[in-house]
């Protein structure tokens, strides 16, 4: 059977979830349907997450970004509270481990100013033990506003009180094509046909693909990034309080290889950034044809191999050799041995790469004749869900006329 409603929403992770919140509370009135490849939600960004409630401390000021993460992270904090979801403010450190990087950390720590955080401290040396005993720093920052939570009990909360605002929420339905009618859109899924007003893409890693079968060239392709996890074993996770994060390279969006403790009481070590041959790629040997032919057709890949070509030769060989990846950690927490960690799962970031090979920082939202298209929404895109999602009722409430 044809279902017809007024906007559906392509991509069932937490930013097509906290999209289809938004869009019910401020149109009550609105259809909303949610079409989700899987069997089940939040299978892939959402569900291969660490867990990071992040502050807002890296965005350049006035960066959609900044505003929406920082405005997202009070939004998630009040969320679970008001719903009962576990989450801890534990704070976390950014260190810097020679003097290199102490005017890095110095433009971070005024970033951090600028985007209005709270509480943030200079620690020495000497003051970093009393936060992480078994840490190397020659300096850190202190941000007190990080926590941690379960993205996927969030999500699965949302698809909750989705459903009691008789949201429809179909799994097992991959949109196939997309054709305009003269009622708006009617969209071709594995479980049928959808009749829509209009259409917001949430799609992650495939948002460029479902802006394609709109016949939207978007200006940006998708490239898959591996990030690869070991976990600490239980008698070693002393070693890490809470959150131990470097100095990023202000060339590269990642955030390098850190320690995260989780809401369950594991200890994370990772990710790296490990290009990955399949938009799913969770592991090396993940490779899908068509997707890599994709990949390898676009001017934009060769332009951002030629720019970055020895980080990403360095990033592979870190993939495969587990003692390259603990030193990497033992810059951090110099006790960490190799014995002492395991290998722990992995995800993959949907990130959005220019024509001209640049990795596109910022968050980017598009709009197009019936349609809103979330083109790039990487990290922290968890943490800033729920702001992301009332950004784009706003600019549905000017682009749809609801």
């Amino acid at each position: 059977m044809t279902q017809s409603t007024d906007i559906t929403i392509v991509g069932g992770g937490i930013v097509g979830l906290a999209t289809a919140l938004a869009l019910t509370e401020r149109y009550p009135q609105a259809r909303v349907v949610i079409l989700d490849k899987e069997a089940k939600i939040a299978s892939h960004q959402t569900g291969h997450n660490s867990g990071v409630i992040h502050s807002g401390i890296y965005y350049k000021p006035g960066s959609l970004k900044a505003r929406l993460c920082t405005e997202g992270a009070r939004l998630m904090k009040a969320f679970c509270s008001e719903h009962g979801i576990h989450w801890e403010p534990c704070g976390k450190l950014i260190v810097a481990t020679d003097e290199s990087e102490l005017g890095r950390l110095t433009s971070i720590h005024e970033r951090g100013q600028a985007n209005g955080l709270k509480g943030l401290k200079v620690l020495e040396g000497d003051e970093v033990k009393a936060y992480e005993p078994n840490c190397r720093a020659v300096r850190a920052l202190l941000v007190p506003e990080t926590g941690i939570v379960d993205y996927v009990q969030v999500a699965d909360k949302m698809a909750e009180l989705l459903k009691r605002r008789s949201v429809d929420i179909m799994t097992g339905a991959r949109v196939t094509a997309i054709r305009r009618t003269g009622q708006g859109l009617t969209l071709e899924t594995a479980r049928g046909p959808v009749e829509s007003r209009f259409l917001v893409n949430c799609a992650g890693l495939y948002s460029d693909h479902v802006a394609r079968l709109m016949g939207i060239r978007p200006e940006v392709r998708i490239i898959p990034f591996r990030g690869e996890y070991y976990m600490l074993r239980p008698d070693r996770r002393s070693l890490v309080k809470n959150l131990i994060y470097p100095v990023p390279d202000p060339e590269f969006p990642f955030l390098g290889v850190h320690f995260t403790r989780t809401v369950h009481g594991d200890v994370e070590a990772g990710p790296n950034a490990v290009l990955a041959f399949a938009r799913e790629g969770y592991t090396l040997g993940t490779v899908k044809p068509g997707e890599t032919l994709g990949l390898l057709g676009y001017a934009g890949f060769w332009h951002m191999a030629r720019r970055y070509w020895k980080m990403g030769s360095y990033e592979l060989y870190r993939s495969a050799s587990k003692a390259a990846f603990v030193r990497s950690l033992q810059k951090l927490v110099p006790a960490i041995r190799s014995e002492d960690i395991q290998r722990g799962g992995a995800g993959v970031r949907a990130q959005a790469v220019s024509p001209n090979g640049s990795l596109v920082d910022d968050f980017r939202i598009n709009v197009t004749e019936g349609a809103v298209h979330v083109v790039n929404a990487p990290s922290p895109a968890a943490t800033a869900s729920l702001a992301i999602g009332r950004h784009i009722a706003g600019l549905a409430g000017d682009t749809f006329r609801l």
